[in-house]
């Protein structure tokens, strides 16, 4: 099954309530209480199962969480938008309030001469695994995962580790600006909307990142 691109899914429609993050549709539904989220995850379930098709789903006090991915393609597809819509619509039905700008998704980024060199001890340390690009991806919903960023030259400082705080697109300008109101400095925006870089007032750099300008 072909994948889609993030454009692609751009121009679906019925998918207000999700947001592309790091190749893949996540949603959040407030729910007025423990026993409505629960009665929503079992009626997500039971349209998974009829449609052959599963999200993964976080449950916690006051809301669901819904990630969703074609596994087997390696991506988004049509599958994974079908099924999007149909959980809206069982939001939807239930009165559950999305949240679309709430998810967020963070990793690090190790910067590194000799990637084959590092990439054991930090897959030994996490115990996650290698996926196709050798990156270490998140074993679970809410886990951090690792990537790394080959460096074409020594730098001469201590820590060569920065995070990337992947957000839904119309987040991203509001947090690159609070945080340099906080005291942060923009190093660069050559690459936005795909990725800002900032530092804090002691150099230490994260990226603020989004699914645009990557196709």
């Amino acid at each position: 099954m072909a994948t889609l691109t993030f454009a692609q899914i751009q121009e679906q429609d019925g998918l207000a309530d999700w947001r592309v993050i790091l190749g893949v549709l996540r949603a959040s539904f407030a729910t007025p209480d423990m026993s409505t989220g629960v009665e929503f995850v079992g009626a997500v379930v039971a349209a998974a199962n009829e449609a052959n098709h599963h999200p993964d789903l976080v449950l916690t006090y006051p809301r669901v969480e819904v990630d969703l991915v074609t596994h087997d393609a390696g991506g988004l597809t049509v599958r994974d938008v079908e099924m999007a819509r149909t959980i809206s619509g069982i939001a939807a039905g239930m009165g559950l309030q999305p949240e679309p700008g709430r998810r967020q998704v963070m990793e690090y980024a190790i910067d590194a001469l000799d990637i084959d060199a590092v990439r054991p001890f930090w897959q030994a340390v996490t115990g996650l695994q290698p996926d196709a690009d050798g990156n270490l991806p998140a074993a679970g919903v809410g886990q951090v995962a690792l990537w790394f960023q080959q460096m074409d030259a020594p730098r001469p400082q201590r820590n060569r580790i920065h995070l990337d705080v992947a957000v839904p697109v119309e987040v991203a300008e509001q947090r690159v600006a609070a945080a340099v109101a906080a005291g942060g400095r923009l190093l660069s925006e050559a690459a936005a909307p795909a990725f800002w870089v900032l530092a804090d007032a002691e150099g230490n750099e994260v990226c603020v990142c989004t699914s645009a300008g990557r196709d």
